[in-house]
């Protein structure tokens, strides 16, 4: 049987928990009128009988004590003995009683008058086919019905939202990047569609629509883009390798070069970050088994350019290697972050990435950050410590997000001027 979900579900126990309360209400109802009817209808019965007995007998001395089909009398003379009347009688007190079920259960009404003592008995038998006939009848009766109307007006809400439940439907099984949104076309809803939901349906394919046109236009820029700013990059990165080649540029000239081909490798960085990133759920990039340490030790040796001229030592150490199948430049990209971000706030001491079983941790001897910069250094463009610093402080914000689309977690615990270690978890590796 196919289950309930969404609207269904949620009408389907609205109704059942109406019909719970309603019943609920129906029976404390039935068994407060049974309450009446034994408490208050039936003593009354007793009393008017007691009445008429009474006056009966200023009349006719001899007049016979009530024998019915429903109800018992005794009357107990002055000076009589008790065992004139039935055991369970005897300790009775003038007033109304309910004689317990053991003892039959009937309801007694006991008066004294001129010396004398009056006994009237209402059968349980009686009591018991009064309460059904009308308690349980009557609240059956209205059980059913209220059943009855509620599922017909189950089935009538049910119809009623069908058309919203169909167009969620669709929309629920649009493809992000090629949504069929000719399936709500106007010409193509079930004939039930009509009013409100005809006017979101058509609100859904313009917006579905749109959408489409949008991850095309997105995936043709993510293309270009892909070319046209490698291209001049490689120009800058070819150039600035020729004129490191020439040893008659001075010193203020080669560093300033040094920082041109820093700043270029930055943008490499950044546009593979952007263009993984840009694709959603789809890289583009081939899921590939490789081992960890050896793109660990091709960063490690591009990290390294990045600290000429500092006393910093970078360097890695494998504690137990492991493998991941996945693309090897998202991992690249990821780590190279980590390490820039690292040799960036390093200006003395080390730069350690350690492999270990399932995790690479990233140690730097940096200046740290205190507790308010680490709640916030994942965000995009927040730079903390020092921000006379270069940097766009976007590459802690990059790794956040390639760490939450491949299920990588990455933590960072810090402490300002002590240092910060980055720490990756893969739950999918394959240890060595």
């Amino acid at each position: 049987m196919t289950r309930r979900t969404g609207l269904r579900r949620k009408i389907w126990v609205a109704f059942i928990l109406q019909a719970a309360a309603i019943s609920f209400a129906a029976v404390l109802g039935v068994y407060g009128a049974s309450a009446v009817l034994k408490h208050v209808l039936i003593q009354r019965a007793l009393q008017q009988e007691a009445l008429h007995f009474w006056q009966r007998r200023e009349k006719n001395p001899a007049a016979e004590m009530p024998d019915t089909f429903n109800m018992t009398g005794f009357l107990l003379p002055a000076n009589t003995p008790l065992v004139a009347v039935p055991v369970e009688l005897r300790p009775l007190r003038p007033g109304f009683h309910s004689l317990p079920r053991e003892q039959g259960g009937s309801l007694v009404l006991v008066e004294d008058r001129g010396g004398q003592r009056l006994f009237l008995l209402f059968k349980q038998e009686q009591v018991d086919s009064l309460a059904f006939w009308f308690g349980v009848t009557p609240l059956a009766l209205v059980l059913v019905v209220v059943y009855i109307i509620a599922w017909g007006t189950y089935r009538t809400s049910r119809r009623a939202v069908s058309p919203v439940i169909w167009l969620a439907d669709q929309v629920q099984h649009w493809d992000p990047h090629h949504p069929d949104v000719d399936a709500i076309r106007a010409e193509n809803l079930p004939g039930d569609v009509e009013g409100e939901t005809l006017a979101l349906a058509s609100a859904l394919h313009d917006f579905g629509s749109r959408l489409g046109t949008f991850v095309e236009r997105e995936r043709n820029f993510t293309r270009d883009a892909s070319h046209e700013l490698r291209t001049p990059l490689t120009v800058i990165r070819v150039a600035g390798d020729m004129m490191a080649a020439d040893e008659a540029l001075s010193p203020m000239s080669r560093r300033a070069l040094k920082r041109i081909q820093a700043s270029g490798r930055d943008m490499e960085a950044l546009i593979d970050a952007f263009l993984i990133l840009a694709r959603e759920g789809d890289t583009g990039l081939p899921d590939d088994d490789f081992s960890v340490s050896e793109v660990v030790a091709e960063e490690i040796d591009k990290a390294r350019e990045l600290v000429q001229g500092k006393p910093v030592a970078v360097a890695y150490r494998v504690e137990q290697d492991f493998g991941l199948h996945a693309p090897v430049r998202v991992l690249s990209v990821l780590l190279g972050n980590l390490l820039r971000n690292a040799c960036h706030y390093t200006d003395a001491g080390t730069v350690m990435v350690t492999v270990t079983a399932g995790r690479i941790l990233v140690a730097d001897t940096g200046i740290g950050m205190n507790a308010d910069e680490l709640t916030r250094v994942f965000e995009p463009f927040y730079r903390g410590g020092d921000r006379a610093r270069d940097g766009q402080g976007i590459g802690l914000s990059i790794v956040r997000r390639l760490s939450e689309r491949y299920g990588w977690p990455v933590n960072l615990d810090s402490e300002a001027g002590r240092g910060t270690t980055a720490t990756i978890r893969f739950p999918g590796a394959v240890l060595g």
